[in-house]
C-alpha cells in the first residue's frame, strides 16, 4: 500500500483494522524524506528510531484491538515553532539550537492523544518572523515546484513537506498569513481558524513556558486534503487545561450555513488599489467563483465590507508590531519611540508604521483596538448578507529567495512592477485583524508553472462554513495537484 497524499485519517483507519502498518508508513515516509528532503530542507530534525519503536506499539495495539484515535499510528512532522520534548525546538533561534522543550505544545500533545508519531520538525524563519523560511541554524527551506523560490513562511518547511509528500498532516500558526502563504506558494490546503479556538500555549514565540494565548495569531492544520483539515480542527478545538481547568470543553461550532449550492452566498475581492495582485492571481479566483456559480451558488463580484482596508493595514500592522514588539529588547522599543516622536503625526508609511506598533502605549493600544473592533463589526454586517469571501492569499506567487537585510528593504515584482516586500502582509491582515476564519485552497498555476490559491474567508466562528465551501472547490474546482517530479 502507498501512503503518498493520502488522507493521514485514512491511514490511521487502515492501521487501525489492519490493512496497514505504522511501522511501513515511518518506513515509507522517512524513505520519502532519504529522496527529497536534500533539495528542499523542509525538515529539519528526526529521530528514526523513536518514530520506528513508537510504530511497533501502535502496531501492537491494533493488534490487541486498541484505538488510540483518529490518527492512531500516522507518523507527522510539525512545524518548529511549536514546542516538543522529543525533538529540539529551535524555532530558528540560534541559541536554541538542539534544545528540546520541557514539554509538548497544547496542540502537539493533543494531535500525539489521537495517536500520531512524531516523525519530525519542519523549518522555520528565525522566530517565525518572516514570510520566507530560513534560519541561522537549519539554513533555507525550498519550494518544491522551484527550488530557487522560497515556500513562504512562517509555517514555510510545512508547505514544503506537505507538498513534496514527506508527511501526511502537520501544524501551522498563521499571524501575518503564515498558514495561508505558504499553502498558496506551495499548492496544498491550509486552515486559519478563528482567533481563539485553538490554544497555543508551547508556540514559540512568545518564550517558552509562558500561559499566554497572544493577540491575533492562531493554529491551524496543513493538508492536501479538505477532509483532513475539518478532521484535525475537531482534534484541535478548545482552550489549554492549565488555562480553563480540566473540566473545560471546546467551542461548539455551528454547522455550515448552507446545505445545497443552491443556497450558497459568495462574495469575491480578487483585487484592490490598496494591493494590486498579480493577473494570474486574480483571473484564477475569477476562475472559482465562476464554478461556485455554476454550482447554483449566488456570486456578488463587487461587494465589499464597509471599511477603509488602507485603514485597516495600518490598525492591523500596530496591533500586530505591538505583539511582536514585547519581547524586542528594551534599547530596540526605545529607539522605536524616537523615531515615532521625531515623525510627523500622519505618517503612515513603511517601516514607520511598524515602529509604530513596537512603540504603542497601552492606551494608544486600546485606541487600535477599538478601531479594530469597528472593522469586525463591518465584517458582521457583510456577513449577514455573504457566507463567504473569496480574496487573495497574497498578492504574488512564489518568489526568489532574498535574505537581504533590512527586511523593509527588500522588493516584490508584481507584474513588471517594483512593490515594497512588506505589503505580503495586506490581504492576509484583512481577514486575520478581524480574526475571522479563512480557509486556504489551490486553484491552479501560473504560465510558469507556480502555484495559485486563494483564501475562502468567512464570518467569526464560521470555520465549517469556509471548510465546507473548500471542499466544494476541492471537488468541482481543483483538488490538489502534487508539485513535477514528486508524484511517485
Amino acid at each position: 500500500m502507498s501512503f503518498l497524499y493520502r488522507s493521514a485519517f485514512a491511514i490511521a483507519d487502515d492501521i487501525r483494522a489492519g490493512r496497514a502498518s505504522a511501522l511501513d508508513a515511518v518506513e515509507f515516509f522517512l524513505q520519502r524524506i532519504e529522496a527529497h528532503n536534500g533539495q528542499l530542507n523542509a525538515v529539519v530534525a528526526m529521530d528514526p528510531d523513536a518514530a520506528r519503536a513508537r510504530a511497533r506499539e501502535a502496531d501492537a495495539a491494533a493488534a490487541r484491538g486498541e484505538d488510540w484515535g483518529p490518527l492512531h499510528g500516522v507518523p507527522l512532522t510539525i512545524k518548529d515553532a511549536y514546542s516538543t520534548c522529543e525533538l529540539p525546538t529551535v524555532a530558528g533561534v540560534p541559541e536554541r539550537a538542539g534544545k528540546a522543550a520541557a514539554e509538548n505544545a497544547v496542540a502537539v500533545q493533543r494531535y500525539l492523544d489521537a495517536g500520531a508519531i512524531l516523525l519530525g520538525k519542519t523549518n522555520v524563519p528565525f522566530l517565525s518572523a518572516d514570510l520566507q523560511s530560513y534560519n541561522a541554524v537549519y539554513g533555507t527551506t525550498n519550494n518544491p515546484w522551484a527550488t530557487d523560490r522560497t515556500c513562504g513562511g512562517s509555517s514555510g518547511g510545512a508547505a514544503a513537506a506537505l507538498a513534496a509528500g514527506l508527511t501526511p498532516l502537520e501544524l501551522g500558526s498563521d499571524i501575518g498569513g503564515s498558514i495561508r502563504t505558504p499553502s498558496h506558494f506551495n499548492g496544498i490546503f491550509g486552515h486559519k481558524t478563528s482567533h481563539g479556538l485553538i490554544s497555543l500555549i508551547g508556540h514559540i514565540p512568545p518564550a517558552e513556558g509562558l500561559l499566554i494565548e497572544p493577540d491575533l495569531s492562531v493554529a491551524g492544520p496543513l493538508a492536501t486534503c479538505v477532509a483532513d483539515l475539518a478532521q484535525a480542527l475537531d482534534l484541535l478545538l478548545g482552550p489549554a487545561a492549565a488555562i480553563a481547568g480540566p473540566c473545560a470543553t471546546g467551542p461548539v461550532l455551528p454547522a455550515a450555513r448552507f446545505r445545497e449550492t443552491g443556497e450558497l452566498r459568495v462574495a469575491v475581492w480578487a483585487d484592490d488599489p490598496f494591493c494590486r495582485v498579480h493577473p494570474s492571481i486574480r483571473e484564477h479566483i475569477l476562475a472559482a467563483a465562476d464554478t461556485l456559480e455554476a454550482l447554483g451558488a449566488r456570486v456578488d463580484r463587487a461587494a465589499r465590507p464597509a471599511f477603509d482596508p488602507q485603514a485597516n493595514h495600518e490598525n492591523y500592522t500596530m496591533l500586530m508590531l505591538s505583539i511582536l514588539g514585547a519581547d524586542m529588547p528594551p534599547a530596540l522599543r526605545e529607539q522605536a519611540a524616537a523615531a515615532v516622536a521625531a515623525a510627523a503625526p500622519d505618517d503612515m508609511s513603511e517601516p514607520l508604521l511598524q515602529l509604530r506598533g513596537i512603540a504603542l502605549s497601552h492606551r494608544d493600544w486600546l485606541r487600535e483596538n477599538e478601531r479594530r473592533q469597528r472593522t469586525r463589526r463591518a465584517w458582521a454586517d457583510f456577513f449577514a448578507d455573504f457566507d463567504v469571501l473569496l480574496c487573495p492569499c497574497a498578492h504574488v506567487p512564489a518568489f526568489p529567495h532574498d535574505h537581504s537585510e533590512p527586511m523593509q528593504a527588500r522588493q516584490l515584482d508584481v507584474d513588471g512592477a517594483s512593490r515594497p516586500y512588506t505589503e505580503i502582509l495586506r490581504w492576509a491582515g484583512l481577514t486575520l485583524n478581524a480574526y475571522l476564519p479563512a480557509t486556504a485552497v489551490p486553484l491552479g498555476t501560473t504560465d510558469d508553472g507556480l502555484p495559485v490559491g486563494c483564501q475562502v474567508a468567512g464570518p467569526f466562528l464560521g470555520d465549517r462554513t469556509t471548510l465546507a465551501v473548500a471542499a466544494l472547490l476541492e471537488q468541482h474546482h481543483r483538488a490538489f495537484v502534487p508539485p513535477p517530479g514528486y508524484a511517485s
